[in-house]
C-alpha cells in the first residue's frame, strides 16, 4: 500500500468541514479559472488569426505573381497567360489553384457624390468559394459568354458612402489621356472583408473589361493569384515559382504585401504568451500558499508521524499528493469551463464584435486540441514542480515542539 497516498486521501476527506476546506476551494477554483482563461484565450486568438488571414487570402490568394516594374502608377505591365504555373498548376505540388487579375484606378460617380476606386478585374477562374464568405448582400458577377460583364461587387464601405445597394447602377471614369473612357457599371453585390486595404477602394469586376480599356488580347492579364494547398507551405512555393518562372516575374507572398497586417497578428500573439506566464505564476502562488497553510494546520500530525519514524520524505510527499488532487480537480473544472464556452460560441455567436475594429462580427473560435493539451500539460507540469517548494517547511519541524503546537 502506498502510505502517503492513504493518509493524503484520509486528510482530504477530514477536510471536508474544516477551514482548510474552504482554502482548498479556493485553490480549485484559481487553477480552473486560470485554465480556463488560457484555453479561451488561445481558442479565441487562433480563430482570430484565422479568420483575419483567411479574409486575405480569398481576396489575394497566398502568393501573387506579376510583373516586374519600377513604375508606381496604378497601371499594371501585363503578363501573358501562356506560363507552366497557369496552365500546369499541378506541376507545382504545393499549388491548389492559380487565377487571374488585373487593376485599374478610376472615379465612382453617382448624382450626389464621387468616389476614387480600384476596379480589380478577375475571370471566370475566379474562386468564388473561397470569396463567397465575405458577401454580405446579393450574389457574385455573373458572367457574360458574348463579351464582359458590366457586373461589379462593391464593399459595404464604398455602398454607404455612395448611398447604393444591389441593383444599382454606377458610373465608373477611367482617367487615361488621350482617351478618358466611361462605363456604367451594375452593382451585383456588396462584399464586406472589415479590412481597409479592400474596403476603402476596392471593387471587383470583369478582367474582360479591364482588357478591352488597356487594349490587351485575352491571353494577357496583370498578374496570377496563387493558392496553396495550406498556407504552411507558402515559403517553399515561394522558393520553387521564383526558380521556374521567368526572371522578369515578380513572385511576393500575401504574407509580405500586407506585413503590416500580419505583424500586427504575431504582436497579438506574444501578448497571449505573456498573458499565459502571468496567470501560471498567479497559480503557482496560489498553490504554495494552500499547501503552506495545510502544512500549518496539520503540524501536530507531523509531529506525530515524526515521532513514529516517518521520514520527511515520506510526510512531504503525504502534501504533494494533497496538492496534486488539488490541481486535477482545478483542471477538471477549467477545461469544462473553456471547452463549453468555446462550443457556445461556435455554435452560437454568443459575443458580438465592432467588425469596424476587429475585422468581424463575433468572436471566432479555432479549434485546436493539440494546444488545449498542451496547455493542459503545462499547466500540470509546472504547478506539479513547485509543489515541492511549501514542503520544504516540514524539514523544518521538530517533533517535540509540534506535538506541544496548538
Amino acid at each position: 500500500m502506498n502510505l502517503p497516498y492513504f493518509i493524503s486521501k484520509k486528510i482530504s476527506q477530514a477536510e471536508s468541514k474544516s477551514f482548510s476546506s474552504t482554502i482548498n476551494k479556493i485553490a480549485i477554483a484559481s487553477i480552473a479559472v486560470g485554465l480556463a482563461v488560457m484555453m479561451i484565450s488561445f481558442l479565441i486568438l487562433d480563430g482570430f488569426r484565422q479568420e483575419v488571414k483567411d479574409k486575405i487570402y480569398s481576396f489575394s490568394g497566398h502568393i501573387q505573381v506579376t510583373k516586374y516594374s519600377l513604375d508606381n502608377s496604378m497601371q499594371e505591365e501585363p503578363i501573358s497567360t501562356n506560363n507552366l504555373m497557369y496552365e500546369q498548376p499541378e506541376h507545382f505540388g504545393a499549388v491548389e489553384h492559380v487565377q487571374v487579375f488585373s487593376h485599374k484606378a478610376g472615379l465612382l460617380k453617382t448624382e450626389d457624390e464621387v468616389l476614387g476606386a480600384v476596379i480589380k478585374g478577375v475571370g471566370t477562374d475566379f474562386d468564388s468559394t473561397r470569396f463567397k464568405r465575405n458577401i454580405s448582400r446579393g450574389s457574385f458577377i455573373r458572367f457574360d459568354s458574348s463579351g464582359y460583364s458590366t457586373d461589379v461587387l462593391i464593399s459595404q464601405k464604398i455602398a454607404n458612402t455612395l448611398l447604393l445597394d444591389t441593383g444599382d447602377n454606377v458610373r465608373m471614369y477611367f482617367i487615361d489621356p488621350p482617351n478618358n473612357r466611361i462605363r456604367k457599371l451594375h452593382v451585383r453585390g456588396i462584399y464586406d472583408t472589415g479590412i481597409e486595404e479592400f474596403d476603402d477602394q476596392v471593387i471587383l469586376g470583369d478582367i474582360r473589361m479591364i482588357q478591352r480599356l488597356n487594349d490587351w488580347p485575352d491571353s494577357l492579364v496583370g498578374g496570377f493569384e496563387v493558392f496553396l494547398k495550406s498556407s504552411d507551405q507558402v515559403d517553399q512555393a515561394e522558393v520553387a515559382l521564383q526558380d521556374e518562372l521567368d526572371y522578369s516575374l515578380f513572385v511576393e507572398k500575401v504574407s509580405d504585401k500586407y506585413v503590416q497586417i500580419f505583424e500586427w497578428l504575431d504582436l497579438i500573439n506574444n501578448n497571449v504568451v505573456v498573458f499565459l506566464a502571468l496567470i501560471l505564476f498567479v497559480a503557482c502562488f496560489n498553490i504554495i500558499s494552500i499547501l503552506l497553510i495545510l502544512i500549518m494546520e496539520r503540524t501536530q500530525m507531523i509531529g506525530i508521524l515524526k515521532a513514529l519514524g516517518a521520514k520527511n520524505r515520506q510526510i512531504r510527499r503525504i502534501f504533494t499528493y494533497n496538492g496534486l488532487l488539488l490541481v486535477l480537480k482545478g483542471m477538471l473544472i477549467g477545461n469544462v469551463i473553456g471547452i463549453g464556452f468555446g462550443l457556445l460560441q461556435s455554435h452560437f455567436k454568443i459575443i458580438p464584435l465592432d467588425p469596424e475594429n476587429y475585422y468581424m462580427s463575433f468572436v471566432p473560435i479555432q479549434w485546436d486540441f493539440l494546444t488545449i493539451v498542451l496547455l493542459n500539460l503545462l499547466t500540470f507540469v509546472v504547478v506539479a514542480l513547485v509543489l515541492g517548494i511549501p514542503t520544504v517547511v516540514i524539514l523544518r519541524i521538530d517533533p517535540i515542539k509540534a506535538i506541544r503546537f496548538d
